[in-house]
């Protein structure tokens, strides 16, 4: 990921110092937030390669990838990787929240960053992680 972010920033450097005009945004958003269409972090990780110009303009402008290019390029590595149980981009998400939870953040921080408004769907969540005996639980006093 960390070599995905560099090829990407250092393509969007290129992009905005030849007259890049800024990545396609989907809706009203472009209208609301037409500052945001050149952020790096605007642009994302997963864009298509070359620019596309737009009608009646002189901009040229990134798509994002297809959430299909993505799904295959997954579904490419697990089979690479032999995993043997399905993966999918939103796997990634679960990972995220099981692995904030093995790090002990509390449960209503992970709600926060997952979005979700009612706790009981982060509490899903619990039901990856051992929990802990009551002699494996330490007191503040023990450390």
């Amino acid at each position: 990921m960390k070599n995905q972010l560099a090829v990407v920033s250092e393509l969007h450097e290129q992009d905005v110092a030849t007259g890049y005009a800024g990545v396609i945004l989907v809706g009203s958003f472009e209208k609301k937030y037409p500052f945001v269409v050149k952020d790096f972090i605007r642009n994302g990780c997963c864009h298509k390669k070359e620019l596309t110009p737009i009608p009646g303009t002189k901009e040229w402008r990134r798509y994002h990838l297809h959430e299909s290019h993505v799904q295959g390029a997954l579904k490419r590595a697990a089979r690479m990787a032999k995993l043997t149980k399905r993966v999918k981009s939103h796997t990634f998400r679960h990972s995220f929240a099981t692995h904030l939870l093995q790090a002990d953040y509390d449960i209503r921080t992970i709600q926060t960053m997952l979005g979700h408004t009612d706790v009981r769907t982060t509490m899903m969540y619990t039901h990856c992680i051992p929990g802990k005996t009551a002699k494996e639980a330490k007191s503040p006093l023990d450390f």
